[in-house]
């Protein structure tokens, strides 16, 4: 599960996310329906939004169901979206997983520089690609959209000298695309514009904060890195995330929803936060000292029970368990085997995002704005 919209249980009012909750469960159990139980690797946090945004518009239209007990829930059962939105959001995770896929394969990254595992990751990606363009057509997308976005990046990463928004570009293009179809599976026109504007700078967040992410790893191992093949300091790039961020918010105040509070809560505090993490991150790695090593983030000290991973196909073998088992089984060296099926399911994790407690000021830490309706935590924010 990746992306950079992270949001965490101690982060938002419990109503909003198990709201989100219903997004991430119904995205898991559609792409199991619909393409097997290996497919539901591809489960992204990022994706969802196009579920998130189809219901905000037109809550009739995205119906839901009781789900039975799942491991990944402690297995218990729970609320979940089952409409198009969802199924959009697996077909463009699909595509997009394909692409990483290749270009992994393609920039020989770890086990992909073997050419059995080559070979069967080109087979997945292949499979995983066709899948999803089969359901982006049922939902009445265009495919090709997502899949020239993913060629296109690929050519320009070989092209020297472009800029910087110049290699965001098929980025920005694909997320709003998918963006802008929402409007048309809530039957709510009007917004398609403004939600293919949020699409843009979303895109342009998405793809500048991985490239800030990998910025240091890519340097030290020589992999291409947008920043460094733009010749762009993470000065610029904040300016850029900035700009962006500022855009969303514009665009995610002009839509017309009938549901707005996890949109906001997602869109405007969330990715906030994560551009404030990333770039707090890179800073810190950034720097230095004279005649000292360059400083590292803290990061969480690892179990001191967990064995090292032996890689290879060990490793391999075990992660497909992992997968096959829905994550009821971890290995003796994966971070999440001593910890509970709650802990497991929390999108970023405690460490990750300010914990309120009992501030009894709810509404503005899932931004709710006081509006109403936004959770049932019984704080005095008036909110519920």
């Amino acid at each position: 599960m990746f992306g950079i919209v992270r949001p965490c249980r101690h982060g938002m009012c419990s109503g909003l996310f198990k709201e989100w909750m219903a997004h991430l469960c119904g995205l898991c159990l559609a792409l199991r329906d619909e393409h097997g139980h290996a497919s539901r690797l591809v489960t992204n946090y990022d994706g969802l939004l196009v579920s998130v945004l189809t219901e905000a518009q037109a809550v009739e239209s995205s119906p839901h169901r009781r789900a039975a007990a799942c491991a990944l829930r402690g297995f218990k059962g729970a609320d979940v979206v089952e409409a198009e939105g969802v199924r959009l959001a697996a077909s463009v995770s699909l595509i997009l997983a394909a692409g990483k896929i290749r270009d992994h394969v393609a920039d020989g990254d770890g086990l992909y520089a073997r050419r059995p595992v080559a070979a069967v990751a080109e087979r997945v990606a292949a499979r995983w690609s066709a899948a999803g363009s089969g359901t982006a057509v049922a939902v009445g997308f265009d495919p090709d959209v997502l899949v020239r976005a993913v060629e296109e990046q690929t050519r320009l990463e070989g092209v020297p000298g472009l800029r910087l928004l110049e290699l965001t570009a098929p980025t920005e293009a694909a997320v709003a695309a998918a963006f802008g179809h929402t409007a048309l599976l809530a039957e709510k026109p009007h917004n398609r514009e403004t939600l293919e504007e949020a699409g843009r700078h979303f895109g342009r967040l998405a793809h500048l904060l991985d490239a800030v992410e990998d910025l240091a790893e890519d340097r030290a191992t020589g992999a291409y890195n947008p920043l460094v093949a733009s010749g762009t300091d993470l000065a610029a790039a904040r300016r850029h995330c900035d700009d962006a961020l500022l855009g969303l918010r514009l665009a995610v105040a002009e839509l017309d929803l009938e549901r707005r509070n996890l949109v906001r809560a997602l869109l405007v505090k969330e990715i906030g936060r994560s551009v404030t993490r990333v770039f707090d991150m890179a800073a810190a790695a950034a720097e230095t000292e004279p005649g000292t090593k360059r400083r590292k983030p803290k990061s969480p000290s690892r179990d001191p029970r967990l064995k090292p991973d032996p890689g290879g196909l060990l490793s391999v073998m075990c992660a497909a368990a992992t997968c096959c088992t829905c994550g009821l089984y971890r290995a003796p060296w994966d971070e999440e085997r001593y910890r509970s099926c709650s802990e497991r399911c929390d999108a970023s994790g405690c460490d990750a995002c300010g914990n309120c407690g009992d501030c009894s000021n709810c509404c503005d830490c899932c931004n709710c704005g006081g509006d109403g309706g936004c959770c049932d935590c019984n704080c005095d924010c008036g909110c519920s």
